[in-house]
């Protein structure tokens, strides 16, 4: 026990740690397996790497023995990076901190080699454009069953489903369990599987491939399992909340012949379930290692007694968690603030107030659901210019299809002559103008309008004349108005916006996220006088973005969605968007109703990340309208002010 002590006393005499008893029981703790819940700023990192020099300066063990897995490459890095702070006696690169993805790599190499199986990864460092980057074989391959060209969200939800499929290790006869609004799904992740191990005389692999193999090599090859188990002696895993069914099979494999195990998690972070994450794991833990033992380390270290006293009686709405109650000994500050705006519109602007004033701006975060908050933050605070920083820049906002069909529209006030232009809208206005009818005008090169073109050489039928001839001066009327006016009258005059809607039934894509994209347009539009100013605007935002993410070590205030928050603090910190179909999503709300709450109680987790970001000043910010239309406050919020009492919004 002395030498414990002695341990412990150094270290804090050397750089100045000093850990609680639980903390230290997690380091002494090095046989067996090992359960530690390490709540929001526990000091859970400090304690993962004191455990490991714990093992090398007190157990004696060699350090190429032990094994940290994390879940990202910055996780990996600082954590290395906090061990050579910590240690400097040892080499650096004396213990094996990689990623999960690293360490199933490193197995399939091996089972390749022995085999003799040529392979090529196509994710990583390749273009998405190159014929066998993992999104064009998906795109080549959505085109030939659908007809059509994918669009980046579509791309997005199908690459999500195949990793959820993956990571949960979904058997083929129940893929079509698993739900994807994009169309033909099931069938195009068929094909994809089948070509990646029928083309190019080589077994094509993405990141997701790369543990289902490890985990089917470790299984099948007991050489290459005994290799691998017999080259680590203590395992740790970090971050273990946002670890799939499939990840979890590889490190059990691993420690089976020693058992000498300690997963570090949070059930009440768990937010990752939508990509094949598995929190009930860590709810079952006992269950996959009968003789475990687990500790809770409950103290937080980051934040305000207000703000830690509300978050840990908020995930009490959770029921699937361990009963866990964080607490501090940090003295308080200043009690939450809740607002409620008249308009959504007066949010962003509250914000460029009261942050325009502060100075340090870099211990400032603002924090949303979705990426598609970020613009509207983007152009008010661009406007006022407040330096700022994105975390997760999302370009998918200025290449979508809908910004191209605004600005395809405004180019046809401008001149109505050009029918290549008319050829990409000419389906998603009311002027039901068929294909044949454009290939008819198409090389027609008489510089007239193609609306008279369309007249006089399409065979336009009896109930058309007059739908185009109106068109026509719908065009000729938006001439010379504000951006703001002219997308009300693309959105009402000539059907776009039904037009949308129809799209959404035909191809599956959600109505709420469109409408969104041109409200948060015509938000972009609001205060400028031209079309021209607009396009100009769209294209200046765009680069700004681009060269925000790049800004961290700057002074600005940073934006980021909750996902991409975790893990990370801020002295002040505002949340915004807090109204019911945002944060919980409309799909939370009606599965909950119908008596299936995961996802619910996932959203609740999110929104605990969230608020355990702050140290000490935590803004929840929510509204009454948006786009002209009634808004209900977060369930959550609401929620959250019954806790603290002292507010009414």
């Amino acid at each position: 026990m002395k030498n414990n002590v002695d341990f412990f006393a150094r270290k804090k005499k050397e750089i100045g740690v000093s850990l609680n008893e639980v903390q230290q029981k997690a380091v002494m703790h090095t046989e067996g397996e090992l359960l530690l819940l390490a709540s929001p700023g526990s000091g859970k990192t400090t304690t993962i790497v004191m455990r490991i020099g714990y093992l090398i300066a007190e157990k004696g063990i060699a350090p190429h023995r032990i094994k940290a897995v994390t879940f990202s490459r910055t996780s990996a890095r600082d954590m290395k990076e906090r061990f050579a702070r910590f240690f400097p006696e040892f080499p650096t690169d004396c213990v094996d901190f990689s990623t999960i993805h690293s360490l199933a790599f490193e197995v399939i190499r091996d089972y390749f080699r022995k085999r003799q199986i040529p392979y090529q990864l196509i994710e990583g460092n390749l273009s998405d454009y190159q014929p066998l980057h993992k999104k064009m074989i998906l795109r080549n391959l959505f085109k030939q069953r659908v007809g059509e060209n994918i669009t980046d969200d579509q791309m997005e939800e199908l690459t999500t489903y195949i990793s959820f499929i993956k990571n949960k290790m979904v058997p083929e006869q129940e893929w079509s369990l698993v739900s994807c609004n994009v169309p033909e799904a099931e069938t195009i992740l068929q094909q994809y599987e089948t070509f990646k191990r029928s083309g190019y005389n080589k077994l094509l692999l993405d990141y997701d491939d790369m543990l289902t193999i490890a985990n089917q090599a470790l299984a099948s090859e007991p050489e290459l399992l005994q290799k691998y188990q017999n080259k680590f002696d203590y395992v740790l895993t970090d971050e273990s909340q946002d670890t799939s069914m499939v990840q979890h099979a590889i490190i059990e494999k691993l420690v089976q012949a020693h058992g000498n195990l300690c997963v570090v998690a949070d059930d009440d972070q768990s937010i990752y379930t939508w990509r094949g994450a598995e929190p009930q794991y860590l709810l079952q833990f006992k269950e996959v290692y009968p003789e475990a033992t687990i500790l809770m380390m409950e103290q937080n270290y980051r934040s305000s007694k207000e703000i830690v006293d509300a978050a840990n009686h908020f995930i009490k709405r959770n029921k699937a968690r361990y009963n866990k109650n964080m607490f501090t000994e940090n003295p308080s500050a200043k009690p939450i603030i809740m607002k409620r705006f008249v308009d959504y519109k007066y949010q962003a602007k509250y914000l460029v107030k009261r942050i325009g004033k502060l100075e340090n701006l870099n211990e400032v975060a603002i924090l949303y659901r979705n990426n598609s908050s970020s613009i509207l933050l983007m152009n008010e605070f661009e406007r006022a210019g407040i330096p700022f920083y994105i975390k997760d820049t999302d370009n998918r906002f200025f290449s979508h299809w809908i910004l191209e069909d605004i600005l395809n529209f405004m180019r046809m006030t401008f001149n109505d002559r050009r029918p290549d232009i008319l050829e990409r809208i000419h389906t998603k206005f009311n002027g039901y103008i068929t294909r044949e009818q454009m290939a008819a005008i198409r090389h027609i090169n008489n510089q007239q309008s193609v609306f008279e073109n369309l007249l006089n050489h399409g065979e336009v039928k009896g109930y058309q004349y007059k739908l185009i001839k109106e068109c026509k001066e719908t065009f000729q009327q938006m001439k010379g108005k504000p951006p703001l006016q002219v997308i009300g009258m693309i959105r009402d005059q000539l059907g776009y916006e039904k037009a949308l809607e129809k799209m959404c039934e035909r191809l599956g894509f959600r109505k709420e996220y469109l409408i969104g994209i041109l409200n948060t347009l015509e938000e972009i539009a609001d205060q400028l006088d031209t079309m021209e100013e607009f396009a100009h605007r769209l294209k200046h935002l765009e680069s700004v973005m681009k060269t925000a993410k790049y800004k961290n070590n700057d002074n600005g205030v940073t934006f980021s969605t909750f996902h991409s928050a975790k893990g990370l603090e801020f002295k002040r910190v505002y949340m915004i968007d807090l109204v019911e179909g945002v944060i919980p999503a409309k799909e939370d709300i009606q599965n909950c109703d119908k008596g299936k709450c995961a996802q619910m109680e996932e959203a609740t987790r999110l929104f605990y990340v969230g608020m355990t970001r702050a140290k000490k000043h935590l803004e929840l910010l929510t509204y009454k309208e948006k786009d002209g239309s009634q808004e209900k406050t977060s369930q959550f919020l609401l929620d959250v002010a019954k806790i603290v009492k002292n507010q009414t919004l």
